[in-house]
């Protein structure tokens, strides 16, 4: 004898599925700063990225630009290529000129690292998964009516780090460092279809034990897809 389910029960089936999918296409908020080991004003804001990066709803990744050198201290975590993001943001949201420390917030609006006002929250995301196989990180985009050109990012990074600085405005100094980016890579471009990419390992900074993939649109518009995962 067969016996019947209760609708509520199967209401409520629907409804923790519904849930699962929700969650499964969801993503982090994305911030990322923008510092140098030669600003003083920049040790609060990597504190702020230290305690950001131990929220779940929240990505937070450290760019270490190169302009601060002439002060006496260079950055041992410094990339041309954040320098030249960092530049790209201030044209594309409309700055008068670069800063640091610089928080940008799902590539939408900027506010002065270290200050409140961050926000968080998991938010819908395009579907995107990221995988380690064969010596190869795996970026897997599924199909999704996506009118608007987006641009694939790789990026490696340093969960932690501290640096002795003896030189510059943070001479004497010991700075506690998170989330460092040490690689930067475009993966190539997408626009709602299904597409893979395959990085070898081997092309990601050695000293990087996490990646981060970010679907953003265009001249480095709005993020719409982010997800990170451990390396090593």
């Amino acid at each position: 004898m067969h016996k019947s389910v209760p609708v509520t029960m199967i209401t409520g089936l629907m409804l923790l599925l519904a849930a699962h999918m929700a969650a499964a296409q969801s993503r982090p908020t994305v911030v990322e700063l923008y510092t140098a080991e030669g600003c003083s004003s920049c040790p609060p804001a990597e504190e702020q990225i230290g305690k950001l990066s131990h929220m779940d709803d929240i990505l937070a990744l450290a760019f270490h630009v190169d302009y601060w050198d002439d002060l006496g201290w260079r950055d041992r975590f410094e990339l041309p290529e954040a320098t030249a993001r960092q530049q790209q943001y201030a044209h594309t949201l409309h700055l008068q000129s670069v800063y640091t420390p610089q928080l940008v917030i799902d590539g939408k609006r900027d506010l002065v690292g270290g200050r409140a006002g961050v926000g968080g929250g998991r938010k819908k995301s395009v579907p995107l998964q990221v995988s380690v196989n064969d010596g190869a990180v795996v970026v897997a985009l599924g199909a999704q009516a996506q009118p608007v050109a987006c641009d694939v990012l790789l990026l490696g990074y340093l969960p932690e780090a501290t640096s002795k600085v003896t030189r510059g405005e943070n001479a004497g100094h010991d700075l506690h460092e998170f989330n460092i980016v040490r690689s930067m890579r475009n993966l190539g471009t997408w626009q709602g279809e299904e597409r893979t990419f395959s990085v070898p390992l081997a092309n990601i900074a050695p000293d990087a034990t996490e990646v981060a993939v970010l679907v953003q649109q265009r001249d480095q518009g709005p993020i719409i897809g982010a997800t990170s995962r451990t390396l090593r």
